[in-house]
């Protein structure tokens, strides 16, 4: 699961064909834009696990262009979250100020509005003055009431993944890796972690790849990963408080894991 750092294809090529159907249909509703055909796609760099372009077109003035954000999810990522659920919480925070507008879905990705700010990197993290603000906008973050039941998919979740790697594996595997085990260990924790929890809105991802500052406002976008929908669904229990090795680590520049505390 991830991105192809080996695809040897041009930018162009690696955008699906109906992901730029629907490009050039949304710059066809532009007046600005002299040619909806003439779109130019360029690779974003700071995604783990999407592809993420920059798309722009040429305008009638000459001095800005029109840009959008193009993320294609990495592959095999479709088996492991709820497409509708993703795109329901992504339009959600959207409205609530939290992230870009999403501006088109497809079945390998969406199109995002493009934000004129720049993806944080990790020696920001460090950096005390942005600490405060990313601390901020992540109060607001966990003070957003979603629409609809509030459900813990974590357990679920756990057992299907389970469910995965046992059909997966051998009995011998399934034995070295005591999958029985880990399948009574869910069942404890969920025991012990759901007597009188409230749940809480939850991110779940949150590495400097998916945080973006302006630079003129020193205006906070979190970015919703597809971590966010493949680990919780977005909602957890209070006891469980998940930090990306980022914040666990601040002081090394890596992607990876997830301490759980």
């Amino acid at each position: 699961m991830g991105v192809n750092n080996k695809d040897a294809r041009t930018p162009e090529e690696r955008v699906p064909v109906e992901a730029k159907e629907m490009l050039k249909s949304l710059a066809s509703k532009w007046e600005d834009v002299t040619d909806a055909n003439a779109l130019q796609v360029i690779p974003l760099k700071g995604a783990m696990t999407n592809e993420v372009f920059q798309i722009k077109w040429p305008t009638k003035t000459g001095e800005l262009s029109r840009k959008v954000v193009v993320r294609i999810y990495g592959v095999g990522v479709e088996v492991f979250f709820d497409g509708d659920n993703e795109i329901q919480t992504f339009e959600f925070m959207s409205k609530q100020g939290h992230g870009p507008r999403l501006l088109g879905r497809f079945s390998k990705g969406r199109i995002e509005e493009f934000i004129r700010a720049r993806t944080l990197s990790a020696p920001d993290l460090r950096d005390p003055e942005i600490s405060v603000l990313i601390a901020a906008k992540m109060k607001e973050f966990h003070g957003l009431d979603l629409p609809g039941q509030k459900v813990v998919h974590l357990w679920d979740r756990l057992r299907n993944w389970l469910k995965v790697a046992k059909d997966m594996c051998s009995p011998d595997e399934a034995k070295a890796f005591r999958l029985d085990e880990i399948d009574e260990e869910i069942t404890l924790l969920e025991k012990n972690l759901s007597i009188d929890q409230p749940i809480g809105f939850c991110h779940n991802d949150l590495q400097y790849g998916n945080i973006m500052i302006d630079e003129e406002t020193k205006a906070i976008t979190i970015i919703v990963s597809l971590q966010t929908f493949l680990l919780l669904s977005c909602y957890a229990h209070n006891s469980l408080v998940f930090l990306p090795s980022c914040f666990g680590r601040i002081g090394l520049d890596f992607y990876g894991m997830t301490l759980l505390y």
